[in-house]
C-alpha cells in the first residue's frame, strides 16, 4: 500500500493483514465487514486522503477472501464517496471523505429501549427543545430493549443519512460493538446516553450507576434502616448491578448486609405486564414472610417501583410507615404516584439537551467523530414521601 509520495504505508498494510473475517462473533457478511473497516480507517484519520489501497487482487490474497468479496466492499465504498477509482491508476481514499459529513435527511435520531414511561419522555422532550433551537427535525426510535429491533433501525438511519444519532442502547443483551460502528463508519456522530457500548468510541453522557445505589443507600440507613431489600426487573444489566454494588457498599459500611434472600433479579425481558407484576408479588411475599423481613426497598426505576407500591398496600402493608421505598427515576416527576415517589434523580431533559449538542458538534467539526469524551450526569434527589424511619411500623407487622 502507497501513499500519494508512493512510500509503503506499513501500519495500514499490517492492520488489514490482520484482519480476520472469518470470524463468527460478527454475523455481518465479509463484504461488509471489510467496507465497515476501510471506512472506520478513513473516518479515524489513520487512512489520509489520497491514500493508493491495494488491487484487488492483493486484497483477496491478503485477507483469503474471494475477489468478488472484495469488489462489492469496494463498490460499496465508491459509492459512499469514501474512495475513488481512477482508470489505470488504481484506487485511493477520496479527497473529502475523512472530514465529509454526507447528510441525507437532515434530522437528528434519538433511538433508546423505551417510550412513554419512566424517564424516556423527558429525555426526548430535551432532545426536542435543543434541536429545535438548532433548527432541526428529530426521529424518535424505541428499541423495545430489543437488539434485533435496533440493529435494523440502525440500517434505516445509515439508508436515510440522518445528521447524527442519540443512543440509549439495548441492554439485555448488551450492544456488539458493530452495530454502532455499522453508523459512524457511514460518517454518522452517534452520543450515547447513560452507558456506552464496549469497543466503540464516542461521546458518553454517563450515568454513575454505582453512586445511584450508594446515594439511596445513604438515605436509608441515615432513617435508620439496615434490613433493605433491592429489585431489579431485569438479570444483571449494567446499570442494575452498579446499582446493587453501590447499595451494598453502603450497607457494608454501617455493619450490615445485602442479604441474597433480600435481593430480586427479574428472569424476564417479557413486556408482559401480568407476568412481570406476579413475579414481584412472589418475591415481595417471600421476603416479608421471613422472620426478618425487611424495612425498606430500593427498586431499580420508577415505574418498577410504583408497581411495588401498589403491591405493598395489597398485602396491608403502608409506605413508609410499615416499609420504606426508595428508587431512581427522572428528575421531572409526571404522575400522582411518581410524584409520591422518594426517588435518586437525574435530570434527562439537560441530558437530552446535551446530546443534541454534542451530535450538532460533531457535524460542525467542534468535535471528532469517534471522541472518547465522559461526561457524568450530576444525581439529585426527589424528597417524595416514601421513607420514613426504620421501626415505626414494626409493630403492625407483627400483629
Amino acid at each position: 500500500m502507497q501513499t500519494v509520495g508512493g512510500s509503503p504505508n506499513k501500519m495500514i498494510e499490517d492492520r488489514l493483514r490482520r484482519l480476520d473475517l472469518h470470524g463468527t462473533e460478527d454475523s455481518r457478511p465479509k463484504y461488509e465487514r471489510l467496507r465497515s473497516f476501510i471506512a472506520e480507517e478513513v473516518f479515524k484519520g489513520r487512512l489520509k486522503a489520497g491514500t493508493a489501497l491495494p488491487s484487488e487482487q492483493q486484497l483477496s490474497e491478503m485477507l483469503q477472501i474471494a475477489r468478488t468479496t472484495v469488489r462489492q466492499a469496494l463498490s460499496e465504498l465508491e459509492k459512499e464517496g469514501v474512495i475513488q477509482r481512477k482508470h489505470g491508476a488504481g484506487t485511493f481514499v477520496n479527497e473529502s471523505a475523512g472530514s465529509a459529513r454526507r447528510v441525507g435527511l437532515d434530522v437528528l435520531a434519538l433511538v433508546v429501549p423505551g417510550a412513554g414511561t419512566g424517564s424516556w419522555p423527558a429525555l426526548q422532550a430535551g432532545f426536542q427543545s435543543a434541536a429545535t433551537e438548532l433548527q432541526k427535525q428529530i426521529l424518535v426510535c424505541n428499541t423495545e430493549n430489543n437488539l434485533d429491533r435496533q440493529a435494523n433501525i440502525f440500517i434505516q438511519l445509515v439508508q436515510k443519512r440522518v445528521a447524527g444519532v442519540a443512543l440509549a442502547p439495548t441492554s439485555l443483551p448488551p450492544t456488539p460493538a458493530y452495530q454502532v460502528k455499522h453508523l459512524q463508519d457511514h460518517g454518522i456522530p452517534v452520543v450515547f446516553c447513560h452507558r456506552g457500548v464496549k469497543g466503540v468510541d464516542a461521546p458518553l453522557l454517563a450515568i454513575p450507576f454505582r453512586e445511584v445505589g450508594r446515594k439511596a443507600g445513604n438515605l436509608l440507613v441515615s432513617q435508620g434502616h439496615r434490613r433493605v431489600a433491592f429489585f431489579s426487573m431485569h438479570q444483571r444489566v449494567e446499570a442494575s448491578v452498579g446499582y446493587e454494588a453501590g447499595l451494598r457498599e453502603v450497607l457494608e459500611d454501617a455493619g450490615s448486609t445485602l442479604r441474597e434472600s433480600l435481593t430480586y433479579w427479574g428472569d424476564t425481558v417479557s413486556p408482559d405486564a401480568t407476568a412481570q407484576t406476579e413475579a414481584v408479588r412472589g418475591a415481595l411475599r417471600r421476603m416479608f414472610g421471613e422472620p426478618n423481613p425487611p424495612t425498606a426497598i430500593m427498586a431499580s426505576f420508577d415505574p418498577l417501583a410504583e408497581r411495588i407500591y401498589l403491591l405493598l398496600g395489597e398485602m396491608g402493608l403502608r409506605v413508609p410507615e410499615d416499609v420504606s421505598l426508595v428508587s431512581f427515576g427522572g428528575a421531572s416527576r409526571d404522575g400522582a404516584l411518581t410524584e409520591r415517589l422518594t426517588s435518586v434523580t437525574v435530570n434527562e431533559v439537560e441530558l437530552g439537551r446535551a446530546a443534541a449538542r454534542m451530535l450538532q458538534e460533531i457535524n460542525d467539526g467542534a468535535r471528532p467523530l469517534t471522541g472518547t469524551e465522559k461526561t457524568v450526569v450530576p444525581l439529585g434527589l426527589a424528597a417524595g414521601a416514601t421513607v420514613g424511619p426504620a421501626g415505626i411500623g414494626t409493630s403492625r407487622r407483627r400483629e
